[in-house]
């Protein structure tokens, strides 16, 4: 898992001592593997030590809370490092600081779609996660999904809301006086119906066709938001 792993045991350096840290960052990894194969309610204890090729009672160990507080930990970590990746390309993309032209409006926002789309293809670990989440709502324990909303989801949505704020007040778009629905109808329409056809990148869809939708997604979003 490349610079998953990497940042995990950093984690691990910080919360364990040198003993426990190689168990504690194979059972995080095989945690991430066996949960994006067989979701949360499939996923047994067994199988997340025998993939981590530990004993159950090493397993309960390092996570006393089982399943649930691994499943937790590997959906906030994972959140928490595709989140800083969508911040840094949200500012470097829409700089609150140099608001694009009008003119360059459209391509801005098609850019900063096109670099939220790809994260799919550079974490697919995470999104192999978010996909069982959705589809396990009901299985999931509530205080996980909380966790999972606050390491990613809910200060992405915060920045980028501002984001379209600033773009308002520069007189580029008319959020219509709520920047957070402009930021998710945003969201909605580059990428609902292209992560739901390739399910959440299991299945990426032909390059022509992943572009049509981003670049529609985009023009319908400014057909509403566009300031006269």
């Amino acid at each position: 898992m490349g610079s998953t792993n990497e940042a995990w045991l950093e984690k691990a350096r910080r919360e364990f001592p040198p003993r426990k840290v190689e168990k504690w960052v194979a059972l995080a990894g095989a945690a991430c593997t066996v949960f994006g194969r067989e979701g949360y309610a499939r996923a047994s204890v067994d199988a997340l030590a025998a993939e981590a090729a530990v004993s159950t009672r090493t397993l309960y160990n390092h996570f006393p809370g089982g399943k649930a507080q691994l499943f937790s930990t590997v959906v906030t970590w994972t959140s928490s490092t595709v989140k800083d990746a969508q911040l840094a390309l949200l500012n470097a993309v829409l700089d609150p600081e140099r608001p694009p032209r009008p003119k360059d409006l459209e391509r801005d926002l098609t850019v900063l779609a096109r670099g939220f789309v790809g994260l799919m293809a550079d974490y697919p670990d995470h999104f192999a996660l978010v996909r069982h989440i959705h589809a396990e709502a009901d299985h999931v324990p509530p205080e996980v999904l909380q966790a999972w909303r606050e390491a990613g989801p809910a200060p992405v949505g915060q920045a980028f809301a501002q984001s379209l704020e600033a773009l308002a007040e520069a007189g580029l778009l008319d959020v219509h006086g709520d920047a957070a629905l402009a930021a998710t109808h945003f969201t909605a329409l580059i990428s609902h119906t292209l992560t739901q056809q390739s399910h959440y990148g299991v299945r990426p869809l032909p390059e022509t066709e992943t572009e049509r939708l981003i670049t529609g997604g985009v023009a319908a979003f400014l057909r509403a938001y566009r300031a006269a």
